[in-house]
């Protein structure tokens, strides 16, 4: 029985990493990662990173309603739940060029108005929820940026592989 099991455990893991899409591929072994990106495009979006202001932001359109959950009747009252849509030409405008690819793989895409939506009820003040969908919208942008943009390869590393 025990060996059994530990086949089944086996197959499972094996499992689990045919499934995991694969990274990044190179087709040259000894090359810096960011040598493949367009070295403008990368300035920029560094450039972007160092700068960044969240005021710079386009506001978006908020609309208020009702928030759900506890509360008592100050939830069935008042209209503090937060939604805030920005366009994604609209927020394009004020992003590089490798963040505007991202924005569509972003968990608060919404395709069927092509546009980030972020919903917030966490507070009961509309005002707070409003500040609320902007800090989880600049949260997802440094999260973007991160994921999207290689870091700046160093000088040593540059070196190396101009060495091979």
């Amino acid at each position: 029985m025990f060996r059994t099991n530990a086949i089944n455990l086996r197959l499972s893991g094996a499992a689990r990493y045919i499934s995991q899409p694969l990274g990044a591929v190179r087709a040259v072994r000894y090359q810096a990662y960011d040598s493949g990106f367009d070295q403008d495009e990368l300035a920029e979006a560094r450039k972007w990173h160092v700068s960044f202001d969240e005021k710079a932001l386009p506001k978006g359109q908020t609309t208020y309603s009702r928030s759900s959950g506890p509360g008592g009747q100050h939830v069935n009252k008042t209209e503090s739940k937060a939604t805030t849509v920005w366009s994604i030409e609209e927020l394009s405008k004020s992003l590089p060029k490798l963040m505007r690819l991202a924005l569509r793989t972003s968990r608060y895409y919404a395709k069927g108005n092509d546009s980030i939506t972020i919903q917030a009820q966490t507070q009961r003040s509309r005002s707070a929820n409003h500040e609320e969908n902007h800090k989880k919208l600049v949260e997802e942008l440094q999260k973007m940026y991160k994921q999207h943009v290689p870091q700046a390869t160093s000088s040593e590393k540059v070196k190396k592989h101009e060495d091979l």
